[in-house]
């Protein structure tokens, strides 16, 4: 698939006031891509569209440059110890996708442009937890990579951290588009991890991402340029035949990896949850989804905000758990997998 390239383009005044937003600026008006002003991301009004389904999918392609007001990072568990915020909103159309939930109402992308002050926030925390390493997660609100290739946040991130004493960086994508990233001086200290699934998943459910054997290419480049790798199989999901399936999937990616030094390749499995909230707005806006949201079927977890989730019953879940397990024990034994959750 293509390089996400925004339809539409807000810019914050402030962000101005910052060499990337001025880069930004420049980069998108010699595109010739629609740029309009807001005082805020909460002030957009207007998106084209003659209906809410279109002007979800606007959003979508919708990016604002702003600035990042708050630098109080989020904690990540269980992958990391903080969040670091460098963009937020995706530009994929995941049915499953968390963010769902916390920006249902603003599904647009955002990017920030004060780096310098995000990481000094960064610094500021590894300070308190030196000499113990700090890992940092850098698309738990967003897919980072399928914006980089405009930005370059993360690759300054990459950098950031690779010149670090204490620092280390970790994020996720469904997306191939990592050329740019090869080069980047990350001294060992940036995982980079992508997401995987059965076929039945990715069909249905991962629409406006990039393929399996796309993801897989990717990650063979990363770990040529020596980036330390991992996948995430999320969310694992129980579909007609999920036991062949997915071992299909580690058959497939076994395959797909010959030739590649997995020495410390890990492993993280989340299984599909969803909330409330998240269940009204997908089902807005994916009306055909084939996901399956019966909470009849679930048990309910007590989550972060007050937001509880649907996960599957204990049972089920074990069965899940031991199942995956199972799989990467036999075609990755040296592997590490790091939770289940």
């Amino acid at each position: 698939m293509k390089p996400f390239v925004p339809q539409l383009v807000y810019i914050e005044p402030r962000a101005l006031e910052y060499p990337l937003g001025q880069e930004l600026k420049k980069k998108f008006e010699d595109m010739n891509i629609e740029i309009r002003e807001t005082t805020s991301h909460n002030q957009i009004r207007g998106l084209p569209g003659d209906n809410e389904f279109q002007k979800y999918r606007t959003a979508k392609s919708t990016l604002v440059v702003g600035v990042r007001k708050t630098l109080k990072f989020d904690t990540s568990k269980p992958s990391a110890e903080y969040a670091i915020p460098l963009a937020t909103g995706c530009m994929g159309h995941c049915h499953y996708c968390y963010l769902q939930t916390t920006l249902g109402s603003k599904p647009y992308i955002r990017t920030y442009v004060n780096l310098e002050e995000i990481f000094d926030a960064a610094k500021n925390y590894m300070a308190e937890r030196a000499p113990e390493p700090t890992r940092f997660e850098a698309a738990c609100t967003s897919d980072i990579v399928g914006l980089d290739h405009l930005t370059h946040s993360l690759k300054k991130t990459i950098e950031f951290m690779g010149e670090s004493e204490h620092g280390l960086l970790r994020f996720v994508t469904k997306f191939h588009h990592v050329d740019h990233l090869l080069d980047a001086r990350h001294n060992g200290k940036t995982r980079f991890r992508f997401s995987i699934n059965s076929r039945y998943v990715i069909k249905n459910f991962e629409p406006g991402t990039s393929s399996f054997e796309e993801r897989i290419e990717a990650a063979r480049k990363v770990a040529g340029a020596g980036y330390p790798l991992g996948f995430i199989v999320a969310p694992i999901y129980v579909h007609e035949d999920w036991k062949e399936g997915y071992l299909e999937l580690f058959k497939r990616l076994h395959e797909s990896l010959q030739g590649v030094d997995t020495n410390g390749l890990t492993f993280e499995l989340i299984q599909h949850r969803f909330t409330a909230p998240a269940k009204k707005v997908i089902q807005k806006n994916y009306p055909k989804t084939k996901l399956e949201l019966d909470e009849s079927k679930r048990k309910y977890k007590w989550g972060r905000y007050g937001i509880g989730k649907y996960v599957y019953q204990n049972e089920q879940a074990a069965e899940l758990e031991s199942t995956i397990r199972h799989y990467i024990n036999d075609y990755f034994p040296q592997s590490e997998v790091q939770y289940f959750t």
